[in-house]
């Protein structure tokens, strides 16, 4: 089990960290990707120093979704507790667009120094298995650590029949093609969430693609879909009554829901989807500079005002150490690989 950073004491934004209290924390990193590097190699970047007075000027961070989301927002909190610690200014730059994946080839373009970092949504993997790019994430970022993830849910309108999920998929399984189910988009993690549990089951149904949340939930409420996936943005549908949840893709349930049963507890063990992101840095950010990030991120991430204004947009801290992370998002690459495949969504290898 990976020894934890010890706790650090806020520091003035003129202060800087001294450098003896970070290398005095071992932080284990066998990669300088994910894909790797020989121990020896990795060794020999564990032993290095942080160079003097790091870091000397201000940081970016790559936000891949537009100012003033729930996940930039929550980024701005959490930056705001890094700066303290790091005694430099994070400048937060917005690249939305192309579902969150402009922050790989963007990162991949950035010099590894360790003044450069994104913020990295789990599509950025899902994306280099469904399309040829000119980017592998597996070999070009650096995990430093896993952050948060997403409540998804399944619903289904305020007057539906359905009171709950197990009712629900024995109707579709008797009424084959009948199940109307909507997606935020092919290959989201709305689509492949509903696609596990009804390829499980073997139930025929239509799956209906939407380009975004608002667009899906009116189709729910109004009663134009039977039922749908989605992340957090069904909670003001939900508060407003018009719709109900019937279970969560989350490993627990949730303290705003506490009712609505999870996917696992329903007999669905590896129905659990939170879409997880965290940090990355480009490949060959020198390790000492990944240790500190991770410290400095792992205190920032476990302050109230963070936690607090994860809390507001329905989002929990699901933090994972540099090493945990990376193999987290190995396990997960690989699950969805199979997924993909069995929904021919899988890319073709270039020849």
């Amino acid at each position: 089990m990976p020894l934890l950073p010890l706790a650090l004491p806020a520091l003035s934004p003129a202060c800087t960290l001294n450098r003896r209290q970070w290398l005095g924390r071992g932080l284990a990193l066998g990669a300088t990707g994910l894909a790797g590097l020989s121990s020896a190699t990795a060794s020999s970047h564990a032993a290095g120093q942080l160079p003097a007075g790091w870091p000397l000027k201000p940081l970016t961070l790559i936000v891949p979704w537009p100012a003033g989301g729930a996940t930039d927002l929550t980024l701005r909190v959490l930056c705001d507790e890094a700066e303290l610690l790091l005694g430099q200014r994070i400048a937060i730059i917005n690249r939305p667009g192309a579902g969150g994946i402009l922050v790989a080839p963007a990162l991949r373009a950035a010099e590894p120094d360790g003044y450069t970092l994104g913020q990295l949504p789990i599509t950025v993997f899902r994306h280099a298995l469904m399309n040829s790019v000119a980017w592998d994430p597996l070999r070009d970022l650096m995990p430093i650590a896993q952050v948060s993830g997403t409540t998804f849910g399944v619903l289904v309108p305020a007057d539906s029949r359905w009171t709950s999920l197990a009712d629900l998929l024995d109707w579709a399984r008797h009424h084959p093609g009948s199940l109307t189910m909507g997606s935020t988009g092919i290959g989201t993690t709305a689509h492949l969430a509903m696609e596990e549990i009804l390829l499980e089951q073997g139930i025929a149904y239509v799956h209906v693609p939407y380009k975004g949340t608002a667009d899906q939930m009116l189709a729910i409420a109004s009663g134009q879909l039977v039922a749908g996936v989605n992340s957090t943005g069904f909670a003001p549908w939900l508060d407003q009554g018009k719709m109900r949840l019937l279970a969560i893709f989350s490993a627990r349930r949730s303290a705003r829901w506490p009712a609505v049963p999870t996917l696992v507890e329903l007999g669905f063990p590896r129905s659990v989807y939170s879409s997880p992101w965290g940090l990355a840095a480009p490949r060959g950010t020198p390790a000492p500079i990944l240790r500190q990030l991770h410290d400095v991120f792992y205190t920032a991430m476990h302050g109230e005002r963070h936690k607090a204004a994860l809390a507001r947009y329905d989002q929990t801290l699901d933090y994972l150490s540099t090493s945990a992370y990376a193999q987290a998002i190995l396990k997960t690459v690989e699950h969805e690989k199979t997924l993909l495949r069995r929904m021919n969504l899988l890319a073709t290898p270039a020849a």
